[in-house]
């Protein structure tokens, strides 16, 4: 399934469910779910083995998936990922930093996101607007479910590469249906430590077995990377 949403050099795991017996974690990684409910440690345990299995494929050697200070994971050097997990479903994909600068990935129950006014919480008018087109395009996608998801992927990109907050309304999500993809205009855009800006994300999007799958991945070789604009030099 997430193959759909992440070719390569992408590399991905997904499980559906969990085992009996929770996967083993590192000691750094059990700090993080201290007090945890079984259900919430299985669920964990069980996405961070997608993880590592995901990292051996690119040759990494099996090491703990830290929270960092905003509870993102922290990646071995010289990678990047995300990792999703909902009921029923976990998943991590990674890539060579030196290939993708971010990926964000998240799934969702395909069900209806909710009231009026958590549509009016996660989508901006336009969005709202676009909802209408959506509908009558496919009637049996739930469409503001998937915007949601895809600003949920969109936020873990952003936050990997920024470490700050990203708010709903700062991203305003086009879906090209036939294409089965997506395109989250930024309202302000991600400033890179390489001297370079994006003011857009790319992404693809899945339904199956229930289940509704977004993800974003920013290439090196992206289009929407641009130079960052320099400031306009004074007069004096």
């Amino acid at each position: 399934m997430i193959e759909e949403v992440l070719p390569a050099p992408h590399v991905a795991v997904e499980a559906f469910g969990d085992p009996r017996e929770p996967w083993p974690l590192f000691a750094e990684e059990e700090r993080c779910v201290a007090g945890a409910v079984p259900g919430r440690r299985r669920e964990f345990a069980t996405t961070r083995a997608c993880a590592r299995a995901a990292l051996a494929r690119l040759g990494e050697t099996p090491g703990p998936i830290p929270r960092g200070p905003r509870g993102a994971p922290v990646w071995p050097r010289s990678t990047v990922g995300s990792m999703t997990h909902c009921d029923g479903y976990r998943a991590a994909v990674v890539a060579r930093s030196d290939a993708v600068l971010a990926v964000g990935l998240d799934a969702e129950p395909h069900l209806p996101l909710g009231s009026q006014g958590v549509l009016r919480m996660v989508l901006v008018p336009q969005e709202r607007a676009h909802l209408t087109a959506l509908a009558v395009s496919d009637p049996d996608v739930c469409w503001d479910r998937l915007l949601f998801s895809a600003k949920e992927s969109v936020y873990k990109a952003w936050s990997s590469l920024t470490g700050s907050w990203l708010g709903f309304e700062e991203a305003t999500v086009t879906v090209d249906v036939p294409a089965g993809a997506f395109t989250a205009v930024l309202a302000r855009p991600a400033r890179l430590a390489e001297g370079l800006r994006v003011t857009r994300f790319r992404g693809r999007w899945a339904v199956r077995r229930g289940l509704l799958l977004t993800a974003v991945s920013l290439p090196r070789t992206s289009p929407d990377l641009r130079p960052r604009r320099l400031p306009a030099r004074g007069t004096d």
